[in-house]
């Protein structure tokens, strides 16, 4: 089984020894997204609301240069800083899968990269 890694210009660029994604088995796994904008690096969103619209499409965007989508997502695991901050999260969260929704993992954790609200991984099945 090969592995072959994804990277888009549409996503943020890895800053460390990682990758935007990659594809092995028939299934895309992405790194943990975090709300940056692909195209200044900069935190986008001062809520959970719109740091999650961000993260998703950053995934999006991941999926969508590995030859999978948002519909194909199997499994997502959600990192907030503060559950209290799930409903919101949800409501957006909601919209980017509102039919058959993946399976899902979602914490409350210590801390962030770039203390950001809310960082988001996944894993999908490819259309190879």
């Amino acid at each position: 089984m090969e592995k072959e890694i994804v990277a888009t210009d549409q996503a943020p660029a890895a800053v460390g020894p990682y990758s935007q994604g990659a594809k092995a088995g028939g299934l895309l796994f992405t790194a943990m997204q975090i709300s940056l904008d692909p195209a200044t690096g900069q935190v986008v969103g001062d809520d959970v609301a719109a740091q999650t619209a961000r993260v998703l499409d950053n995934i999006k965007a991941i999926l969508e240069a590995g030859g999978s989508s948002l519909g194909r997502v199997v499994k997502t695991t959600v990192y907030l800083a503060d559950l209290n901050d799930f409903g919101a999260m949800n409501a957006v969260y909601e919209r980017y899968f509102p039919a058959a929704p993946p399976a899902r993992g979602a914490m409350e954790v210590a801390r962030l990269p770039k203390d950001v609200l809310i960082a988001i991984e996944a894993v999908a099945v490819t259309s190879d």
